[in-house]
């Protein structure tokens, strides 16, 4: 049988960096490059940057404080600001600047690469690598002009499942000590919601609201929600299965009136590997399944859904946490427990240990205790150097695949810290390819000066 091989075209341009993935951390780190003078191109699978913020709908933000102050500042905050300017995002009355639209954060996120000199290319899916040694020369793409080679000096691997940095040889590791995952989440809109009824119905069910435009109602099995028994009556009806009450939460969204996102339905057990294709397949179908039980449970029980109606399954899946790379430095459980500083750092951290098992076992963690990180004003801090690949000269992987144990990443997974780790990555691989610097040629000490200098609270 004869077959068929496809020439690979190449681009003739040359970027300096090339950040592969436009997600949450991704879409940052080519701001961030861009804004230092670097020639940058991000390439991202969908047509919108933002990732798990606007592709996957995780909104709000969570909450990341330390002794009342936001840790994540720097472009963070300028993406917050642009938002709230467009009514896109908003602070609710205790002073919580996280929500958000999504949609008006994929145009936000756009226009902040497009204003800094940055370039993107959508619909574009990371292939292969092409190396020399320990050093990637190039990689290999696939979008509608067929396989396509592109050229630069550093690469900066936000899949978000180290596919660049594995693919290269990288060193890894995935899951617990067993290989389980953290569960998967597919993401809904709600539409039609009336919330002012909505709201006096939770109230009377005992989660008051703070005001219908700020609306937070949570419901997991045994852990003492004021919703579960209209959970057990659904279950016992057959409009709900017993795992659709594993985790259930909804959040109103800027600029959407009558529009609650869910962060829900937590997919079937078995589906908990968001690095394998087959997997990630599976787990649309199972969601939107799960997201059909959802809403009609809803508009029989909840008073204020009766005439709701789907606005938007999530286009991606939510993925808490696949591969991690091994880097310079290994983030672990007791680094954050114990509160632990570095020269070198790029982040703060406060947001706790937060795993979701996909199979209903108890928690690998206490939420309080007496040790430092429990404390109000605590925090730990984030290295450079866990940004750094094993065996590899000129990546950096900022973000959820960020070099951390099982236990620490689910610590430092959340939205603004991979806003946090992206912008460092931007900053530093620009440096690399002006200064003609390998990754581990950056100083980190100068790094975070510099980040300081712009805004970050270090």
């Amino acid at each position: 049988m004869e077959t068929i091989s496809l020439p690979i075209h190449t681009e003739p341009r040359h970027w300096e960096v090339l950040v592969v993935g436009g997600g949450t951390a991704g879409a940052m780190a080519a701001i961030s490059a861009a804004r230092a003078g670097a020639r940058t191109l991000v390439v991202e699978a969908l047509g919108a940057l933002g990732g798990t913020g606007t592709n996957a709908q995780v909104t709000p933000l969570m909450r990341n404080v330390s002794g009342g102050v936001n840790l994540n500042q720097g472009l963070t905050n300028q993406l917050k600001r642009r938002l709230r300017e467009r009514e896109d995002g908003a602070i609710d009355p205790g002073g919580n600047d996280n929500w958000f639209n999504p949609e008006g954060m994929k145009y936000v996120l756009e226009q902040m690469l497009l204003e800094a000199g940055g370039e993107v290319l959508y619909h574009t899916h990371f292939v292969a690598p092409e190396l020399e040694g320990q050093r990637v020369r190039a990689i290999v793409v696939h979008n509608k002009n067929g396989l396509v080679r592109l050229q630069a000096h550093t690469f900066i691997d936000a899949t978000g499942d180290a596919d660049l940095a594995v693919r290269a040889g990288a060193p890894f590791q995935a899951g617990d000590e067993t290989g389980l995952h953290q569960a998967l989440s597919l993401r809904f809109l709600l539409g039609g919601v009336d919330t002012e009824r909505l709201s006096a119905f939770l109230r009377r069910w005992g989660q008051p609201q703070g005001s219908p435009q700020f609306m937070h109602f949570w419901m997991v099995w045994d852990k003492g929600s004021s919703l579960e028994p209209l959970f057990r009556q659904g279950v016992a009806e057959g409009l709900l299965w017993e795992r659709d009450g594993d985790y259930f939460q909804g959040f109103s969204v800027p600029g959407m009136p009558g529009v609650i996102s869910f962060n829900c339905p937590r997919l079937a057990a078995e589906l908990n590997d968001g690095a394998e294709a087959w997997t990630l397949s599976r787990a649309q179908v199972d969601g939107r399944a799960a997201i059909e039980r959802l809403i009609r449970f809803l508009q029989k029980y909840f008073e204020g859904c009766e005439r709701s109606f789907l606005a938007s399954y999530a286009p991606m899946v939510g993925v808490r946490e696949t591969r991690r790379i091994v880097g310079e430095y290994l983030l672990s459980l007791e680094d954050i427990l114990y509160c632990r500083t570095f020269p070198d750092a790029i982040c703060r951290n406060h947001y706790p240990v937060d795993i979701h098992t996909p199979r209903g076992q108890k928690l690998l963690h206490e939420r309080s205790g007496n040790l430092p990180y429990f404390a109000p004003d605590a925090y730990h801090e984030i290295p450079y150097r866990s940004l750094i690949p094993l065996g590899l000269s000129n990546v950096l992987v900022p973000g959820r695949c960020a070099s951390a144990t099982f236990e620490a990443q689910s610590a430092i997974r959340v939205q603004q810290n991979c806003h946090s780790m992206g912008e460092a990555a931007g900053l530093a691989a620009a440096w690399c390819a002006q200064e003609g610097l390998e990754v581990r040629g950056v100083d980190g000490v100068k790094l975070r000066g510099a980040l300081r200098a712009l805004g970050a609270y270090l």
